[in-house]
This record gives C-alpha cells, structure tokens and sequence, in this order.
C-alpha cells in the first residue's frame, strides 16, 4: 500500500508591524479620496462677498452628494439626484478660471426669468425676498455704467443657474460673467465647521456647527 505524501500547507508569514501600518495609512487615503470626491469637501471663504452669512475665515463643508455622483475631473453626472435650487449656497468652478472655486448663493434656475430694478431682485417678475442680502452702498448704479445695481431682463439658459453673493454691492458674480452650467457646480454648502477672525486672532466659536441656509 502506496503511502500518500502529505503535502504541507504553507503559512503565510505574519505581517510586520510597518507593513500594518502602511497598509492602513493606504486606504485611509483612499477612503479620504472617495469622500473628497464624492461626498464632502472643506473649503475655506477667502473674501466677503458672502457676508453676512459667511465671513473671511469661515471653513464650510460641502455636500457633493446631494447633486448626485459626479466623475471626477469631467463633471459628467453618472448617479443623477437633483440639481441646485432657488436659495441654495453653491460652491462651482469659476467660468472664468475653472481651476478657481467659487461660492455664492442661487437665485435663479433654468427657464426663469432675472432682472434687477435699483438693487431690488425679481424672479420671474416677482420681487425676491431676501433677508440674507446686505446692501453697504446707498448709490444706484446705473445699467449704462455697469450692471451691478440695474440687470436684464435674461432667461437662465438650460442645464445653468444665476448666482449672486449676499454681500450684493460687493459681490462678482452672474451680473458681470454670466451664468454657471449645472456640470462645473461642486456641491451645496451646508456648514461651518471651524471659523478664524484673522483680525482680532481668534475663533469665532459661535459660528462653528452654523447650519447654513
């Protein structure tokens, strides 16, 4: 009787402990990669046209979820959900210079109809209400000179929003470049998570956790 050779499993050498720990610091940067990419990105607010809703130093995060699942580096949207509405705060690409990111606040969707009449706002004929907006200049401006306080009538174009910043005499935005297509707009801003006075030298520690709106 033929005696059968056992063959011996072989045993896989335990890891060592920096190979552990480099494998774990890997896919914690995937992980991050695919949060930045998908779901949440922080931004910081470098200038005022927001104010007083967001102030210089505010960090915010983003939702990028919210306007469905983009490809990165395209802004073609495989997983559509929604898309920006009346009211919200978006970060986009800056049509002027993509590789900038902007934020302001969406005041007119596709098919509707803007005009501006001596700093007041109408949507589709009807007076915007705005509580949000600051308004720091009491002179009118008129649309010969430039269009700041006196715009349109325009029709926002399909797959694109109007955006305007609260600060609104302070503010550059749809009025002087135009409109921003759906496919360069990030995310919805939805918090403030951290938030520096780089003027006095201190947190704003009333501002961290600020839901947005």
């Amino acid at each position: 009787m033929k005696q059968k050779n056992l063959s011996k499993k072989k045993i896989a050498p335990p890891k060592s402990r920096l190979r552990e720990n480099i494998e774990a610091i890997i896919m914690a940067i995937i992980l991050a990669l695919f949060i930045r990419a998908f779901i949440v990105q922080a931004f910081k607010i470098p200038s005022g046209s927001m104010k007083n809703t967001l102030q210089i130093g505010d960090h915010i995060l983003v939702n990028k979820f919210i306007y469905g699942v983009k490809l990165p580096f395209t802004g073609i949207t495989i997983i559509p959900y929604k898309t920006a509405q009346r009211g919200d705060i978006v970060v986009f690409k800056f049509p002027q210079e993509p590789k900038k990111d902007f934020i302001k606040r969406t005041i007119g969707i596709s098919g509707d109809v803007i005009e501006i009449r001596n700093k007041k706002v109408y949507v589709n004929k009807k007076r915007l209400e705005q509580d949000y907006a600051i308004y720091t200049d009491f002179h009118i401006i008129s649309k010969a000179m430039q269009p700041r306080d006196n715009f349109g009538p325009v029709t926002v174009p399909e797959n694109s929003i109007f955006v305007m910043g609260d600060n609104r005499d302070h503010s550059y935005d749809s009025r002087f470049w135009g409109f921003v297509d759906l496919k360069n707009v990030k995310g919805k801003a939805f918090i403030i998570y951290w938030s520096w006075d780089n003027d006095n030298f201190g947190v704003r520690w009333g501002r961290i956790g600020k839901m947005l709106k």
